[in-house]
C-alpha cells in the first residue's frame, strides 16, 4: 500500500492502467467496457501535479506522465480536447464537451505552474495554446468557470505565459455574471435556472476573478450565490446536496438523491477559495462539512471513502451508497482529503471551526 502526505494510491493505481485513468468501477474493480474520459485524467493530472510540487518523488512523477500523455493524445484535430476513449483506443466523440476543455486547460494549468520537469512544463503549454481559439468560444457556464480558475493559478503562480489567458478569463466571468443576471430572482440569486451539478464552481470562480478584478461586480455575486448555495444545501450542520435524480429547478422541490461526491468536493474547495478572500471562519466550518459528508457525516451517516485504499463510493442513493467506485469519486475524494491535510498545516483557525462545524449526532432532516 502506498500512502503519501496521508493519502493512499491505492485505488487509483488500480484503475490506471498503461492508456490513462479508466472512468468506472463495478464495486472496486475497474470497469474496462466504460473506457477513459479527458475529464477523469484530467482531475487525476490536477491532485498528482500539486502532490508532486508539495513533495517530489517518481512514482508521482510516473503518474503525471501517464495523464500528461493521455491529455497529448485527446488533442483534437479540430479545436480542442476530445472527452470519450473507448478501451479499444477509439474517440467516440468528434470533438469534446465544454465542460472538457474546462477541465484539461485547469489540470494543465497545475502542470505549468508547479515545478515539475520542464519537458512537463513544456508540454501543457504547448496543449494550453493549442486549446486557446476553443477556450474562447464555450458556452457552458462550468467549463468556463474552470478556465478562469486555470488562469487565476497561473497568475497567482507568477507565470508569465498567464498573460495568454487573462482576457479570455475575464470575459468567462463577465459571461457569468451576465448569466446571474438574467437567471436572478429574489428568491433565487442563481446564475440557471436550475441547479445540477458542480454548481460551487460557479461563485468559485468569481472569488478567484474579485481578486485580480476587485472593481467588477464578481465579489458580490460570488458572495450572494455561495451563501445560497450554502443554504440550499445545508440541514442541521449536514452538507445535503442537490440529487442528481432530478435536480432542481426555481420553484419546485429539489432532489434529495442520488448525492454524487463531486458536489462534495466542489464545494470544499469553493469554500477555501471564498476564505482566501474574505478570511471568514464561517467558510472554514463549510469547508469541513463539505469534507466530513465522505467520512459519514451525511443524510443516511454512511462513510464513502475508504482511507486505506483511496477508494470512494459513487454516492448516497435513497436506500444506502451507490457502492461502485469510479475515477470521479475517487478523484473528489482525494482532493478534498488533499485540501483538508493541507488546511489543517497552514490554518489555527482549522481546529476552531472543526468544533462549530461537526457536533454529536447525525439527527438531519432534507433542505426545505
Amino acid at each position: 500500500m502506498e500512502v503519501r502526505d496521508g493519502i493512499s494510491f491505492d485505488h487509483l493505481d488500480r484503475m490506471t492502467d498503461s492508456t490513462g485513468l479508466i472512468q468506472h468501477a463495478i464495486y472496486g474493480i475497474p470497469r474496462r467496457e466504460s473506457g477513459y474520459t479527458t475529464d477523469d485524467n484530467a482531475r487525476a493530472l490536477r491532485l498528482c501535479a500539486r502532490l508532486w510540487n508539495h513533495h517530489p518523488d517518481d512514482r508521482m512523477l510516473s503518474r503525471i506522465v501517464c495523464y500528461l500523455s493521455f491529455l497529448e493524445h485527446a488533442r483534437c484535430p479540430v479545436k480542442g480536447f476530445h472527452n470519450f476513449l473507448s478501451y479499444q483506443r477509439d474517440w467516440l466523440d468528434a470533438s469534446g464537451t465544454g465542460d472538457c476543455q474546462g477541465q484539461a486547460v485547469l489540470a494543465l494549468a497545475e502542470v505549468l505552474g508547479s515545478r515539475l520537469p520542464e519537458g512537463c512544463r513544456s508540454v501543457a503549454w504547448e496543449l494550453i495554446k493549442t486549446a486557446l481559439p476553443a477556450l474562447a468560444e464555450l458556452r457552458s457556464l462550468r467549463a468556463q468557470a474552470y478556465v478562469i480558475m486555470a488562469w487565476s493559478h497561473l497568475w497567482k503562480a507568477d507565470v508569465r505565459q498567464a498573460s495568454a489567458l487573462e482576457s479570455v478569463a475575464h470575459q468567462a466571468a463577465l459571461r457569468l455574471t451576465d448569466a446571474y443576471a438574467r437567471s436572478h430572482r429574489p428568491e433565487w440569486p442563481w446564475f440557471e435556472s436550475r441547479m445540477t451539478y458542480a454548481n460551487a464552481v460557479l461563485p468559485h470562480s468569481l472569488f478567484v476573478a474579485a481578486e485580480r478584478w476587485p472593481d467588477e461586480p464578481f465579489l458580490a455575486v460570488a458572495e450572494t450565490s455561495f451563501a445560497f448555495l450554502e443554504l440550499e444545501t445545508t440541514s442541521e450542520g449536514v452538507f445535503w446536496p442537490i440529487g442528481n435524480l432530478d435536480w432542481y429547478s426555481r420553484g419546485e422541490a429539489r432532489s434529495p438523491y442520488d448525492q454524487q461526491p463531486v458536489e462534495a468536493s466542489t464545494m470544499a474547495e469553493a469554500a477555501l477559495a471564498a476564505f482566501a478572500v474574505r478570511d471568514d471562519g464561517g467558510h472554514l466550518v463549510t469547508f469541513l462539512r463539505a469534507h466530513s459528508w465522505f467520512g459519514g457525516h451525511n443524510s443516511l451517516g454512511l462513510p464513502l471513502a475508504d482511507p486505506v485504499s483511496g477508494a470512494c463510493c459513487d454516492g448516497l442513493q435513497p436506500l444506502g451508497l451507490n457502492r461502485n467506485q469510479g475515477a470521479e469519486s475517487t478523484l473528489a475524494y482525494l482532493w478534498t482529503e488533499w485540501h483538508s491535510i493541507a488546511t489543517r498545516q497552514t490554518s489555527a483557525l482549522l481546529a476552531a471551526a472543526a468544533t462549530q462545524a461537526v457536533g454529536s449526532g447525525y439527527r438531519v432532516t432534507p433542505p426545505a
